[in-house]
């Protein structure tokens, strides 16, 4: 059976400037691009939402790709942002990607930075952070590192040792946020 082909992605533009500029990029199905429309929040889209509503732009929605796959959406979605960039890294987007917490700490570097892979790798982290959390609440017993690991295929290989580090580091990830906590060598959902 081939996945169902009912998610698109869609830009939020600022209609305030001539040509009206994304200031948004997400992904969805049904009336998701204009829920945002319906409902503005606190954050720095919420408040473009808002300042775009009081000079009189109400449909700020477009629909940039439809008919994709839930796959497809995604990846086309990164991409988006990954080209404008986010505001809090100099580019245009109020996208919320969050930074490692210890990031403003590190000493500076002679490093070539290329621009957009902050973005890429945050995008990664978030989404290989949901898929995780997924697993942990599909399993109400719990999950091990090594469960994680496997069932997800991000298995590291250490010249035949198996340390997988990667999904080690995204349930700490998960507990420091509060989404699980540990018992034992099981993690389970953590429930507030």
């Amino acid at each position: 059976m081939s996945e169902a082909r009912s998610f698109y992605v869609y830009a939020l533009k600022d209609y305030r400037s001539k040509p009206p500029k994304p200031f948004y990029i997400g992904k969805g199905t049904g009336i998701r691009g204009w829920e945002h429309d319906l409902q503005a929040d606190d954050s720095a889209k919420g408040k473009r939402v808002r300042l775009n509503h009081e000079a009189g732009f109400t449909e700020l929605c477009t629909i940039l790709v439809d008919e994709l796959t839930e796959s497809e959406a995604l990846r086309i979605e990164a991409q988006l942002i990954v080209a404008y960039g986010i505001e809090s890294r100099g580019g245009m987007l109020t996208n919320v990607v969050i930074p490692s917490a210890n990031l403003g700490n590190r000493a500076p570097r002679n490093l070539s930075v290329p621009h957009g892979i902050f973005e890429k790798a945050q995008l990664g982290l978030r989404m290989l952070k949901e898929a995780v959390f997924e697993l942990v609440i599909a399993n109400p017993n719990g999950v091990t590192n090594a469960d994680a690991a496997r069932e997800l295929g991000i298995q590291s290989d250490n010249n035949g040792k198996q340390k997988d580090y990667l999904s080690y580091s995204v349930l700490g990830l998960l507990m420091r946020d509060g989404k699980l906590k540990k018992n034992g060598r099981r993690y389970t959902a953590h429930i507030r």
